[in-house]
């Protein structure tokens, strides 16, 4: 906190603005310009003392207010309700403020339902207020694996966000639309939402096109548009390459995604090692789990599979994991933890893992709950059920083909080949059925 900001906390000065209309037109005008709390705080003030300004819980003293409609590039008017609007406005910020506050700042089930309920109720919202509402609570059934409330969630962002006419919002709302249809496995949607979002790409954020266009290379490359795909990533990598951050790490990861699927598996290999290389822990956890766990997922795709260092990339991440993951890394850590034992013939550990996972890991994506069910498919035969396992394959094969992921089913009915002509022995009750038929 900077020495200014602790003379504004501490000064006398009357506060020159009532609540809760300061916090409504506060946060309003963010939104509006598509700001986070903490760019709009800088350097200057806490995103907690913002928070608390927004939720009506302080009022602003005139130098804070000041700053902020320097940052805001507004007149100091804008904080004012307009004429005939105060009352019903302040009204509905004293019932709507504590529970978007409440979402904001916890991320429990009680609260993202005290969230919906209220959305639900609250037809006559702000639409800025129920923008973030929504995007609150949607991110909230991410966090808690309910994909399909998440997609609607976002397909009501994407309506609201076309009424407020914010280019920003309308990219966001579709990019995040864009990512929860490919969860999904409908990357054709995926794809589209994608698409849309970088329609109106001049008039947003770096950050947000950088977002847009990584959900468009996915979706392309789910859908076996590799040559439009290795087109996007490249100008995904050169718009992130002067900042060399995060952005770019993903960026990388990206465009290695699609050198596996042109099967360029060296090439795969060291853009994942640039992109560990330059993500920091401690500038961003989650995403250096996501990126490391990513990697051992294409170490272990490779032909053929760089099983050693896919084990160490799992060793170093595990204890991250345990202490800060979440369920759907968990999930993620332990089925790749099963393919890399299937690896290296250590069958007795896979289907111990596969076990613990269970039939259906829910959380994952379509693309690693097809790959673990090819993964149990693979047991089966290696276990002499050999019948059980090829079924199992080829429905698989259908559920990726009905996706239009065409890649996934080659890989599919590659894996299947591969398996059978590594003729793993019958158990000795089909093989005395065998014997009988013969």
């Amino acid at each position: 906190m900077s020495a200014w900001f602790a003379d504004c906390e501490e000064t006398s000065e009357e506060p020159m603005f009532e609540q809760p209309t300061f916090g409504q037109r506060l946060r309003a005008l963010r939104i509006k310009r598509g700001l986070s709390q903490a760019s709009l705080a800088g350097d200057v003030i806490s995103t907690g003392y913002l928070s608390r300004l927004e939720s009506g819980a302080r009022r602003p003293k005139l130098r804070v207010a000041e700053y902020l409609a320097e940052r805001l590039n507004v007149p100091m008017t804008e904080f004012e309700a307009p004429p005939g609007e105060a009352g019903p406005a302040a009204v509905q910020m004293s019932v709507v403020a504590p529970i978007l506050a409440a979402a904001i700042s916890g991320a429990d089930d009680d609260t993202a339902d005290t969230l919906a309920d209220a959305l639900r109720t609250g037809e006559q919202w702000d639409p800025a207020l129920r923008w973030e509402g929504l995007w609150l609570l949607a991110g909230a059934r991410g966090r808690q694996g309910r994909v399909d409330d998440e997609y609607a969630l976002f397909g009501k962002l994407v309506e609201l966000s076309d009424e407020l006419g914010i280019p920003t919002l309308q990219a966001r709302a579709r990019t995040q639309l864009s990512r929860c249809a490919r969860i999904r496995g409908d990357n054709v949607a995926a794809r589209e939402h994608a698409a849309e979002a970088l329609r109106v790409a001049d008039e947003i954020p770096l950050s947000d096109r950088v977002a847009a266009l990584q959900s468009l290379v996915s979706a392309e490359a789910e859908l076996g548009f590799v040559s439009e795909a290795r087109t996007h990533v490249d100008e995904l990598c050169e718009l992130t390459e002067p900042a060399g951050d995060k952005h770019h790490a993903e960026a990388l990861w990206a465009a290695a995604t699609v050198r596996v699927r042109q099967n360029d598996h060296a090439g795969a290999r060291e853009l994942l090692e640039r992109a560990l290389l330059i993500l920091d822990s401690r500038r961003d956890l989650v995403m250096w789990i996501r990126l490391r766990l990513a990697a051992a997922s294409l170490y272990l795709q490779a032909s053929p599979p760089v099983t050693d260092r896919a084990r160490t990339v799992l060793e170093e991440v595990a204890p991250v994991i345990g202490l800060v993951g979440t369920e759907l890394h968990q999930q993620q850590l332990l089925t790749l933890r099963a393919h890399l034992a299937f690896g290296e013939d250590r069958l007795d550990e896979a289907r111990e893992i596969c076990a613990q996972v269970g039939d259906e890991p829910a959380l994952l994506s379509f693309r690693d709950r097809i790959r673990f069910g090819a993964l149990c498919g693979r047991l089966r035969i290696a276990d002499g059920d050999r019948d059980g396992g090829i079924e199992a394959l080829q429905s698989l094969a259908r559920q990726s083909e009905a996706a239009h992921n065409i890649e996934l089913v080659a890989e599919i009915w590659r894996v299947l080949a591969k398996t059978l002509a590594a003729g793993y022995p019958a158990t000795p009750k089909q093989s005395r059925a065998r014997s009988r038929v013969r």
